[in-house]
């Protein structure tokens, strides 16, 4: 199906005989959305790329340690990624935390920026927005449509890298009870459980990055721009989270607290820096939502 059947379709499934539209109008919509989305190519090749990346730091991790030899000299203290990599060989669930901690800062975020960057200005390239303006959505049921669509991408793929990863690490390493950063063991089903949460945290995390990439589809006509930019931004403001002299700053980049995830791998968790994380989020898919959300309203559809 082409791009612009599929937005016949669209209109189509979302107009019943030109009534006004109705509570089922959205999910229709919606589905409609899911669908086109996760069978573009670009889509399920960002999708191969995330799932890949658990693969490959599975593979160097068993290659480094074919010898007995541990990673990293066996790292220490802070539950960030090195730590996580430390005890991938003593347990393969440990893999799926070294995943999300590996594509957390810029593999995950940048696959949501594309994504989020073509919503709206990928379909005005396209040639097919007000075409699907014409149904009776109304700008704002559209876009609260496409947001949705980007969360659920942010979803999927972090599920992807972790899914993945849980895969590898049963070939390649052992599975048991595991060790929390704070030195207590805790069973098998609870880390599975605690990777669940973590997996969740991680999308979470992403909400503000679609937030600002969906604002920065509706500023422009060409889907490359959009998704260029909103990549653009995300390099920024990590560049500009490394830079000491900029600590001020820092608690209020959307990036700056990704990887407080680990805490849920303590015992008991820290939820600190988890709760600024998600207020974090919230703030900027307000702002950004409602930028996007008075940018879409007020803009003359041309394509």
């Amino acid at each position: 199906m082409s791009r612009a059947e599929a937005t016949v379709a669209r209109a189509d499934a979302t107009a019943p005989g030109g009534r006004a539209p109705r509570p089922l109008w959205s999910l229709g919509l919606f589905r409609s959305e899911l669908v086109i989305t996760f069978r573009r190519w670009r889509t399920l090749a960002l999708l191969g790329v995330l799932a890949a990346v658990p693969v490959l730091v599975g593979i160097a991790v068993r290659i480094e340690t074919g010898d007995g030899s541990s990673v990293g000299g066996g790292g220490g203290g802070g539950g960030e990624g090195p730590a996580f990599i430390a005890q991938v060989t003593n347990n393969g669930l440990f893999l799926v935390f070294t995943a999300l901690a590996a594509t957390l800062p810029f593999f995950l975020p940048m696959a949501v920026g594309v994504v989020a960057g073509d919503a709206l200005a990928g379909e005005a390239n396209a040639g097919t927005l007000r075409y699907l303006l014409v149904a009776p959505a109304g700008r704002t049921r559209l876009l609260l449509t496409k947001y949705a669509t980007i969360m659920a991408f942010c979803l999927a793929a972090t599920l992807v890298v972790a899914l993945s990863a849980l895969t590898v690490g049963a070939l390649l390493f052992p599975l048991g009870d595991l060790t929390t950063i704070s030195g207590t063991r805790i069973g098998f089903a609870e880390g599975l459980g605690r990777a669940l949460l973590i997996a969740l945290a991680v999308a979470a995390s992403l909400t503000g990055i679609a937030a600002l990439g969906l604002f920065v589809s509706t500023l422009t006509n060409s889907g490359i721009a959009a998704m260029a930019t909103t990549v653009g931004l995300l390099i920024t403001v990590q560049i500009l989270d490394q830079i000491p002299q900029l600590d001020a700053l820092h608690p209020y980049l959307f990036s700056h607290y990704w990887l407080s995830f680990a805490d849920l791998m303590r015992e008991p968790v820290y939820w600190d820096d988890l709760a600024r994380n998600l207020g974090l989020q919230a703030l900027y898919a307000a702002v950004f939502g409602s930028a996007a959300w008075a940018r879409f309203t007020a803009k003359d559809i041309t394509a």
